[in-house]
């Protein structure tokens, strides 16, 4: 069995939200974590500080622009430097620019499929030689329940989500043979600040569709991420659907 113990993780847009849980969760079962993070050095800095006194032996804050391919590449080369070899890469950053079709710019388009898809490659690009060279290694990519049901006012955001469950089935057929599992998460909705800061009436609206009656939070995203690499030594090209019954297949 994998074990999180002086395991190497990346975490990429990890100073908030479902990121700053998945960093918090391995780094609590004994992780060395590098907390990626583009803007909120304050918040990365200050998480990486608690990683280290809650019980991860090492942990930094590493700003990259992951969609930018050279800036993702500096992500994993840093991580390399710092801690010599990535057991998991949990790719999570990504941004939400929301509008109808009509009003959707090429801007908008491109910037939101740069990051929430874009990135993915240019970060697995990047740690692809390490995990080979290894012959292990675990990539866990966060999409969304958007990315299978689509929805309104976010084709950008779709797009890209639905990319990633269909980029996690080829590279887990192409990475199966180095040993590397390679699986998606689509989280319903969650209790981060895209979630909260929602008028009432529309988070009421889409919690009457939760059979479970509630969102998840962060923490139950980030203990499924912990179960793919901890126990998923023989799951891979999967998409766990953590919505709490939203969506079935």
């Amino acid at each position: 069995m994998r074990t999180l113990s002086n395991a190497v993780v990346v975490v990429t847009g990890a100073s908030r939200g479902i990121g700053h849980a998945i960093a918090e969760e391995f780094g609590r079962g004994g992780a060395k974590v590098a907390v990626n993070y583009n803007h909120n050095k304050e918040q990365a800095e200050e998480l990486a500080q608690r990683l280290l006194k809650e019980g991860s032996p090492a942990a930094i804050a590493v700003q990259a622009d992951v969609s930018d391919a050279d800036q993702a590449t500096k992500l994993i080369e840093e991580t390399i430097n710092q801690f010599g070899r990535i057991d998991v890469l949990v790719n999570n950053a990504g941004i939400n620019i929301d509008r109808s079709l009509r009003k959707m710019s090429a801007q908008d388009w491109d910037k939101v499929i740069q990051t929430n898809l874009s990135s993915y490659f240019y970060t697995v690009r990047a740690a692809l030689p390490y995990f080979i060279k290894q012959k292990s290694g675990a990539i866990i990519n966060i999409s969304s329940l958007t990315g299978l049901t689509g929805n309104f006012g976010q084709a950008n955001y779709t797009a890209a989500k639905a990319g990633i469950l269909g980029f996690t089935k080829t590279a887990a057929l192409e990475l199966a043979r180095y040993n590397v599992t390679v699986n998606a998460i689509c989280p319903g909705p969650v209790e981060t600040e895209m979630f909260l800061g929602a008028p009432e009436e529309a988070k009421k609206a889409l919690l009457a569709k939760v059979p479970l009656g509630r969102p998840g939070s962060p923490h139950e995203i980030a203990e499924g991420a912990r179960y793919l690499f901890e126990h998923g030594e023989y799951i891979t090209g999967h998409t766990l659907q953590i919505n709490g019954g939203m969506y079935m297949q």
